[in-house]
């Protein structure tokens, strides 16, 4: 879990946001229905926190983080950052906003011109955002490659001449090289050995130690997210399922889809077992959501209210948010 002193103070906040993708048929291209990635999301991220994101493939965690930083424009939905209201402004108005924002890909090298030194590309951030001169800038780059545990020399190296491991430091120096704030990092762990992933999480704890930084932390790894993360939001069909302290989320999760996910964590303890809660069936199409709660097809508690109803987004305990009938 993350050591860092979280203020309570809110540095994003999200008010029902939406990201539907429209799905065009016929002759004419006419949109015949939308794919629901992200349905509904009200969410405040408090500065200096690493909120991780979870879910199975496709639950809309990935589109999340890019919606929140801009790379995709909302559908619906206000988001505030820092107190102003940036669902309304235009690219040109964003610019001093998206200096404060950036993000972790969880492919560093196709993220990289491959023709490309590594010095060039880190530098690009700075070029766009900052007046310094060029001796400057490579004074900077250097600066930040021996940051993240490179080397100066790398600095005129080229992207296939490094390990998976170091192109993602590579990646973590571009995201930092502007002062962000606020960061998503996009399941920036799982293409890399396990040995490897340690190093890169205790790199990105001492660098949210040193600059202050909050991260929104995607995620399908929860022993990962355990360690590294404040607080967990599960995702379902790009809804909100559970939203919880991390030791709380774990030791008492009150969604049936959480408890799934939980199960399938393994416990490296000999003589220690936890039932495996196995989910039948698909995850549905967020073209074609379920009516009522969308968990409801997979879910072993279901009744004929969570078929008809769309569950409450309640608090059940202080902090402890879920959206279920029946806890």
């Amino acid at each position: 879990m993350s050591t860092v002193n979280v203020s309570h103070q809110v540095l994003y906040s999200l008010k029902n946001v939406k990201k539907h993708y429209p799905i065009k048929g016929g002759i004419f291209k006419t949109v015949k229905n939308h794919v629901k990635a992200v349905d509904g999301i009200s969410l405040d991220i408090y500065k200096g926190e690493t909120l991780g994101v979870v879910g199975e493939s496709g639950c809309g965690k990935s589109t999340l983080g890019r919606t929140i930083l801009g790379l995709e424009s909302a559908t619906e939905g206000e988001m505030v950052f820092k107190g102003e209201n940036i669902s309304t402004k235009s690219q040109r108005q964003l610019k001093p906003f998206k200096r404060e924002m950036q993000m972790i890909f969880q492919d560093p090298y196709a993220s990289l011109n491959p023709k490309q030194q590594i010095g060039q590309a880190i530098e690009e951030a700075l070029i766009i955002h900052t007046d310094l001169s060029s001796a400057e800038r490579r004074e900077k780059v250097v600066q930040l490659l021996k940051e993240v545990g490179l080397k100066e020399e790398h600095y005129e190296r080229y992207p296939h001449e490094f390990s998976g491991g170091q192109r993602q430091r590579i990646g973590i120096a571009r995201a930092i090289a502007i002062n962000p704030s606020f960061i998503v990092c996009d399941e920036p762990v799982s293409a890399l050995d396990v040995s490897v992933q340690a190093q890169v999480i205790m790199l990105l704890e001492d660098l949210q130690k040193k600059h202050g930084l909050t991260y929104l932390f995607v995620s399908h790894d929860l022993g990962v997210v355990r360690h590294l993360c404040d607080r967990v939001l599960v995702m379902y069909l790009g809804q909100m399922v559970e939203l919880a302290p991390v030791e709380r989320l774990y030791e008492n999760p009150l969604h049936p889809y959480t408890e799934a996910l939980i199960s399938a964590i393994p416990r490296p303890v000999v003589g220690q077992r936890r039932e495996r809660i196995r989910l039948k069936g698909d995850l549905p199409s967020p073209a074609d959501p379920p009516a009522g709660c969308a968990f409801h097809t997979r879910c072993p508690l279901a009744t004929e209210l969570c078929r008809a109803e769309r569950p409450e987004w309640r608090e059940v305990e202080e902090g402890h948010f879920a959206a279920c009938h029946y806890r």
